[in-house]
């Protein structure tokens, strides 16, 4: 008891001595009891048979909200077969993952909340887990995450259960903090693609004009398992205009689609979809991509981070969702496309 009295004492003495914590906020983590909300969105709202974006056939869309705090913020997107539909993984630029199936009916269903088990530093702070792009293996199903700031790649067991392997590519040390591994996707024949939000080509890589190099950004590719195969090959991708690449997806055939967004004031986003050829995947070579579509004002836009692909019926399917920054101006939006060509 006197140990315990003394224990108290010491207790409030600090308390009242030491200022109150006025560092940054912890990062916010869902809860253990997932509520998820959809409303349906028309690709033009003043418009409902416009259907038609560039080389896209819009299908639907939701806005999707929950009354949990941390919920948002989305920039990387997975959609695989399940059995009532499709099974959604969302995860968050502070590694939050939400998770769901949906079929036809646009309603959600078996809805999972859960938090990334660990990641570059101790995770108080939203640098510590800035998970800003992913890549699941459909057979084994391993998940790869891309976090800015550290320039890392880390692997996990399927489902999020555990930590398995990261790595600090060398190729990936100079990127900016801010401007990472944006945009990741595993191919077909188990390489991966990375792209930097903002890094350049290096001079040393670039044989043409220096204002050309400043349109492009660094792009990688690992023969395999980024955290354990060697040296990555570099080539190059260039957005369309003012454009910085927030996701990509590759098609079954290698070709790849990035997303690339753009924003202007007072505030609207815009989104760019691009198809790179796969023979344009390959160390030394300039990715420069065919516009599928622009999705913008006056359409249904915000800020689109996520993008991943299915097939229905031996069509493609493009699915988008975005990123709201957990600010009131924004949506969590996930978009459905055919797409065209």
């Amino acid at each position: 008891m006197r140990r315990l009295i003394t224990a108290l004492f010491v207790c409030v003495s600090v308390c009242a001595i030491v200022p109150t914590w006025s560092g940054e906020a912890r990062l916010d983590l869902l809860g253990e009891r997932a509520q998820l909300t959809a409303t349906r969105v028309m690709l033009d709202r003043t418009n409902p048979r416009h259907v038609r974006v560039g080389g896209l056939t819009y299908l639907g869309g939701l806005a999707l909200d929950s009354r949990d705090p941390a919920f948002g913020g989305f920039s990387s997107l997975d959609v695989a077969p399940a059995a009532t539909g499709n099974r959604f993984t969302l995860l968050s630029d502070g590694g939050n993952i939400v998770q769901f199936d949906m079929g036809a009916d646009w309603l959600p269903h078996r809805v999972a909340f859960t938090n990334l088990p660990a990641g570059p530093g101790i995770g108080w702070e939203k640098r510590d887990r800035d998970s800003e792009s992913m890549a699941i293996d459909p057979k084994t199903g391993q998940i790869w995450v891309g976090f800015e700031n550290s320039n890392m790649i880390w692997r996990y067991a399927p489902g999020f259960a555990r930590y398995e392997a990261r790595a600090n590519p060398d190729a990936m040390r100079a990127w900016p903090g801010n401007g990472g591994p944006e945009a990741m996707t595993r191919l077909p024949d188990g390489r991966f693609v990375v792209i930097s939000e903002e890094a350049h080509a290096r001079p040393a890589d670039w044989s043409g004009s220096a204002r050309t190099r400043l349109r492009t950004r660094q792009a990688l590719i690992f023969s395999g398992d980024p955290t354990r195969s060697g040296p990555a090959e570099r080539f190059a991708y260039e957005p369309y205009g003012r454009s910085d690449p927030s996701d990509v997806t590759a098609l079954p055939n290698g070709d790849l689609l990035v997303l690339d967004r753009a924003f202007r004031l007072p505030f609207t986003f815009s989104a760019r979809i691009s198809r790179v050829a796969a023979r344009d995947v390959a160390a030394g070579r300039i990715a420069r991509g065919t516009l599928i579509a622009t999705i913008d004002a006056p359409l249904v836009h915000d800020n689109f981070e996520g993008i991943d692909t299915t097939v229905e019926n031996g069509q493609t399917i493009v699915w988008l969702v975005s990123d709201d920054n957990q600010m009131v101006l924004e949506r969590t939006l996930l978009l459905k496309f055919r797409l065209d060509r």
